[in-house]
C-alpha cells in the first residue's frame, strides 16, 4: 500500500495514519539541505561524543547553557538514561495513569517499583503523586493519550513536594500554544526538575530520533556518566542543529496543526463525542459508557489508522492524530457514516 501524501485527495489503496502523533508537514528545507550537504565522507568518522555543536544551538534557542543540555537518540533513550542514572532495584517511580506506556517498560528493566496514581476524570494533577516517595516522578506534559496540560504553578508545585526528581515530558508542548506553557524556565530554580523535549513532532523528524533533556548541570553531569558513547549519529545532529536554525518554519507547522486541531474538535463534538481540551497534535475522544473497539475496526477497514485503547478506563476513547486538512476531512466523512450504520 502507498503512503498518503498531504494534500492529495485519499486513494483507495492509501493509508491515512493518525495513530502515532507524527507531523503531516514537511520538515525545514534547511534540515533537508543540510542533511544533503552533510551526506559525504564524513560519514566515516565518529559523531561528537556529547552532541557539543547541536547542544549550543538549542541553548542559544532555549536560554540555557550547554552545560544544561544533554542529547539522546530520541527522548526515549534519556528516559532509559534517567532510569539508569536515578532508579536500582526496589526503587519507586511514581507517575500518573493513563500515561505514556514506555515508563512501565523502563522501570521493570531496571526492576524498580512501579508507583502509578490515576488521574481523575478531567486529568488534573493528582493530589497524592507527590506524596508516593519516589525515586523519579514522571509528568508527561501535555499528556499522552489526553493531551491536557498541568500549569506551570502546578509543576512548580510538585517538584517543590517530590521526595526525588521530577521528570517533566515535553514532548508536545509546542503544540500547547502558550509560551508560558513549558517548564524549561523552571530548572534555574529547581535542583530536581529535568526537561524533555523531541525533535519528532512539532519539527517533523521523527524519523530522525532526536531528543533532549534540560537539567541544572549537576543533573546532566550525573546523567552523562551513563550516557552511551557516541549516543546520537552525525546526521541526526546536523538536522536537529539545522531545525533550531529554522524555528518560523516549526512555529508556522505548529499553527496549521492548532487550526486542524480546533475543526476536528468541533467536528468531533458534533457528532456527540466529548473532547478532552488537548494541547498536543493529537485529540482524545470520547463516547462515554460505549466501546469504540468497533469504531476503530470500523475505519481500519476504510484504512484510516487511529488509536484505541483496551486498558482499563480507555474503551470509549479513541486517539486521533491530528493530520493534514485532506485526511481530517476523510476521517469525518468515515465518522459520520459510521455513525449513521453503527459497527457490529
Amino acid at each position: 500500500m502507498t503512503g498518503y501524501v498531504p494534500g492529495e485527495q485519499p486513494r483507495g489503496d492509501s493509508i491515512i495514519k493518525l495513530n502515532t502523533n507524527e507531523n503531516p508537514y514537511l520538515p525545514s528545507p534547511r534540515v533537508l539541505a543540510a542533511l544533503r550537504k552533510a551526506t559525504n565522507g564524513s560519514l566515516r568518522l565518529y559523531p561528537e561524543p556529547s552532541s557539543d555543536t547541536l547542544r549550543s544551538a538549542a541553548a542559544e534557542v532555549y536560554g540555557v547553557l550547554p552545560e544544561n543540555i544533554i542529547a539522546g537518540n530520541g527522548s526515549d533513550e534519556i528516559l532509559s538514561m534517567l532510569l539508569r542514572s536515578f532508579v536500582g532495584p526496589g526503587d519507586r517511580v511514581a507517575f500518573p495513569v493513563p500515561t505514556y506506556s514506555l515508563y512501565d517498560t523502563l522501570i521493570e528493566i531496571q526492576d524498580g517499583v512501579r508507583a502509578a496514581v490515576d488521574y481523575p476524570s478531567d486529568f488534573s494533577l493528582p493530589e497524592s503523586l507527590a506524596a508516593q516517595n519516589a525515586a523519579l516522578t514522571f509528568l508527561c506534559n501535555p499528556n499522552a493519550p489526553s493531551g491536557t496540560l498541568v500549569g506551570l504553578q502546578g509543576v512548580e508545585q510538585l517538584a517543590r513536594r517530590v521526595a526525588g526528581i521530577l521528570v517533566v515530558d515535553e514532548a508536545y508542548v509546542d503544540f500547547a500554544g502558550s509560551e508560558g506553557a513549558s517548564s524549561l524556565p523552571l530548572i534555574r530554580r529547581l535542583p530536581n526538575l529535568v526537561v524533555l523535549r523531541s525533535f519528532s513532532k512539532s519539527f517533523s523528524l521523527a524519523g530522525m530520533r532526536i531528543g533532549l533533556g534540560f537539567a541544572p548541570e549537576e543533573l546532566i553531569s550525573g546523567m552523562m556518566k551513563v550516557k552511551d558513547s557516541y549516543n546520537v549519529n552525525r546526521l541526526s545532529m546536523v538536522a536537529a542543529t539545522a531545525a533550531l536554525q529554522d524555528i518560523p518554519w516549526m512555529t508556522r507547522n505548529v499553527r496549521r496543526i492548532q487550526r486542524s486541531r480546533g475543526k476536528l474538535t468541533a467536528g468531533l463534538k458534533r457528532l456527540g463525542y466529548h473532547v478532552y481540551p488537548s494541547h498536543a497534535n493529537f485529540v482524545l475522544a470520547q463516547m462515554k459508557g460505549a466501546n469504540l473497539k468497533g469504531v476503530y475496526e470500523a475505519l481500519k477497514r476504510k484504512n484510516i489508522l487511529v488509536r484505541y485503547f483496551e486498558a482499563p478506563g480507555l474503551e470509549d476513547c479513541l486517539r486521533i492524530s491530528v493530520g493534514a486538512p485532506q485526511e481530517m476531512k476523510a476521517l469525518m466523512n468515515e465518522l459520520e457514516a459510521i455513525g449513521r450504520t453503527p459497527p457490529p
